[in-house]
């Protein structure tokens, strides 16, 4: 049963995401939002599950994150 919970959770697959732009200069909540994502480095990737949830984060800050593939 634990096994069908873990499918219906991972139905939506994973989205890779770059932090490409510094957060110098921009406002203090989109640095939260950069660093709640789990980014640390400039230029780095992180694979993170396919959710509204997700893609509306990478939503409010594409001028700093952008969706590959």
């Amino acid at each position: 049963m634990a096994d069908e919970n873990k499918q219906q959770d991972g139905d939506g697959g994973k989205i890779r995401i770059q932090y490409y732009r510094s957060v110098i200069a921009f406002p203090k909540t989109q640095k939260e939002i950069v660093r709640s994502v789990g980014f640390t480095k400039l230029n780095q990737t992180l694979e993170r599950p396919d959710t509204p949830a997700m893609r509306g984060v990478v939503a409010k800050v594409p001028h700093l994150l952008r969706i590959i593939e």
